[in-house]
């Protein structure tokens, strides 16, 4: 049998090869597993206390811990973690898909609320009932567990929200926009950016926030919206830290998070400012894959994503909400991560039914 470090090698290769033949479906939003600047009952359907060998762990590309709480999750695990990036969020949805029953890995994580229905029609996850923390059981997706087999396990939330950069319309003396009928204004003509709903979870949340609130006449705001010059990116990334004016680039309105105002703060102000009536929430899953090499290891990984360390650390290292509500949040936070009071609405059932057919159109409008 190969060794772990030759089939992680070659699920690599296979995985970039199947790229290029994916249908662009649609990631959060920060870095890879790597940052230095941070603290780090057995039952039936439980990992061992203790295991061995590699646990291969799929994610979008955004995905980001410190490097002391992954070398505390081996040293008290025993497992050894293998991290392995698979794209924007669509990118790695539309791979587990494609390659259900013969995984990429042993556990997956970044599947979100707007994709899930697919993946679990395809039977990507297997079953996996991880021990939820306080508030996280709101966030189980409607029907995943219904049967007693839970597939999915929240870890994040956040809400994708029109982000503005103020000192921009400051400078320039304009008012910023305020909504989304704002953005087809000729006054903000070229000044939007955001990530594409084929290729990264937030750009769908947008789509499905432009959806929610415009209904059938969804198809004609985006065109009004193109119209007006907006420009669509392949993620998250690439609109924030290089098309945001905020990063250097020359476009001050961006798809971004509601969090991300606490990370623009200078002089004890921040600079930016999400648009709250702009929002989708988006959550974000975990999942051992079905056919792992490693089940009990991807259990374990599943765990400690929930563990009361990491969920500490995703806001400052993801930009995102911790799932449980006991967790401990950054002190910029409260004062500049301003949340909505309420989030646009689409039902999961509905966004399984006519995501193909809103990408299609959506593909065809922004195309052109």
């Amino acid at each position: 049998m190969a060794s772990r470090s030759i089939r992680s090698t070659r699920a690599r290769r296979r995985s970039a090869l199947l790229g290029s033949t994916l249908l662009l479906l649609t990631a959060t939003g920060c870095s890879l597993l790597g940052e230095e600047d941070s603290s780090g009952g057995d039952d039936a359907t439980s990992p061992a206390a203790r295991g061995s060998g590699e646990v291969v762990l799929v994610t979008h590309d955004s995905f980001s811990l410190p490097k002391k709480l992954v070398r505390d999750f081996e040293r008290e695990s025993g497992y050894t973690l293998v991290h392995s990036p698979a794209g924007d969020g669509g990118e790695l949805t539309s791979k587990l898909q494609i390659t259900e029953g013969d995984p990429l890995g042993d556990v997956a994580f970044g599947v979100d609320n707007t994709f899930a229905g697919s993946v679990l029609d395809a039977d990507v996850f297997a079953p996996y009932d991880a021990e939820l923390p306080a508030g996280a059981d709101e966030l189980v997706l409607p029907g995943d567990g219904e049967d007693g087999e839970r597939q999915l396990t929240p870890v994040d939330t956040g809400n994708v929200c029109v982000n503005v950069d103020t000192a921009w319309f400051d400078q320039e003396g304009i008012e910023p926009p305020s909504s989304l009928d704002d953005l087809t204004d000729p006054a903000y003509q070229d000044l939007f950016v955001t990530s594409g709903a084929t290729t990264s979870t937030p750009g769908m949340a947008f789509l499905l926030a432009t959806i929610g609130s415009y209904g059938e006449e969804w198809a004609d705001y985006w065109q009004d919206l193109v119209a007006n010059g907006a420009k669509v990116v392949k993620g998250w990334e690439d609109a924030y830290y290089v098309d945001f004016t905020h990063a250097g680039g020359d476009r001050p309105i961006v798809l971004s998070y509601d969090t991300s105002p606490a990370f623009t703060v200078e002089d004890g102000e921040t600079t930016t400012a999400a648009l709250l009536d702009t929002c989708f929430r988006q959550v974000e899953y975990a999942g051992v894959l079905e056919g792992a090499q490693n089940p009990d290891g991807a259990r374990a990984v599943v765990d400690w994503l929930l563990s009361p360390e990491v969920q500490a650390e995703l806001p400052t290292s993801m930009y995102v909400f911790p799932v449980d509500q006991e967790a401990e949040l950054p002190k910029d936070w409260a004062a500049f991560a301003e949340q909505p009071e309420s989030t646009v609405e689409v039902a999961p059932e509905e966004i399984a039914e006519h995501r193909r057919e809103w990408l299609t159109t959506w593909s065809e409008i922004t195309s052109r």
